[in-house]
């Protein structure tokens, strides 16, 4: 086997089954039921977000994390609280309505742990744009997002990319898990998006082109920096043997960055 064909494989193998989709699929219809019982006119819109509508979400044998963006949005004509009153109001939702589920708060988001996949409830409320609990240790309660450009910029440049981005995203997000999640996965998937890609028209070339150009920051961790340049090295040397005619040894090098699943 060739890398191409090694590495075009385990991207397939890194997409969601039909099985989990389906069953994916009904967990969110229940959530949204049930969030509209128990909030009623409290809230005014929830929908799923993230990883798992731009196309780039983990199976759970790939990556025990793996997990869906699910939004709540709080409605605030009456008056706007604090994130951590919502957050609080979202654990009691789950407490009653999955009293048999793991629950837990990770700021900012209660995690829902159903059997086959983790729902992060994020709260958040629409003042000219969805806006979610800021990290602690920024300036205000609340920061802006917007999924829908997210999920755009992605497709836009997988389209324009030969259709290799999505895989590339996949197999680099899949690297991470095996590795601690070393790095924040939406951080990842930005980097691939923003990079420019000369010259690369087969996933093979995609994934040696991120190894050649990924680096760490000055202030990242030495452990994680020594995960980075093994990578590195190892792709390094499967492309070099690739060169000198030794696809069985290009593929070895290639297989301990992402090994087979």
């Amino acid at each position: 086997m060739t890398v191409g064909t090694y590495l075009s494989t385990l991207a397939s193998d890194l997409v969601l089954s039909s099985l989990e989709k389906d069953s994916i699929a009904r967990s969110i219809s229940t959530l949204s039921t049930r969030l509209a019982v128990h909030f009623g006119s409290d809230i005014s819109n929830s929908l799923q977000f993230g990883s798992s509508t731009r196309g780039t979400i983990l199976p759970r044998k790939a990556d025990g994390k793996s997990d869906i963006d699910y939004m709540v949005v709080f409605d605030t004509s009456v008056d706007q609280k604090k994130p951590q009153t919502y957050l609080d109001r979202l654990k009691r939702f789950a407490e009653t309505k999955y009293s048999r589920s793991d629950i837990a708060q990770s700021s900012p988001t209660i995690i829902l742990s159903l059997n086959h996949i983790n729902f992060e409830l994020v709260p958040a409320i629409y003042n000219y744009g969805y806006q979610i609990p800021s990290p602690k240790s920024h300036w205000s309660d609340w920061m802006s997002t917007d999924p829908t450009t997210a999920d755009q910029k992605i497709q836009d440049k997988n389209k324009g990319e030969n259709y290799q981005i999505k895989p590339l995203v996949r197999l680099v997000k899949y690297w991470n898990a095996r590795n601690g999640h070393a790095f924040y996965s939406f951080d990842l998937e930005q980097y691939i998006v923003n990079d420019l890609y000369w010259s690369c028209t087969t996933l093979r070339d995609y994934f040696y082109h991120f190894w050649s150009r990924f680096s760490c920051s000055y202030n990242t961790a030495q452990y994680i920096k020594d995960k980075v340049e093994r990578a590195k090295e190892h792709a390094r040397k499967a492309q070099d043997y690739e060169d000198r005619g030794m696809p069985t040894w290009a593929e070895l090098e290639i297989k301990k960055v992402v090994p087979p699943l």
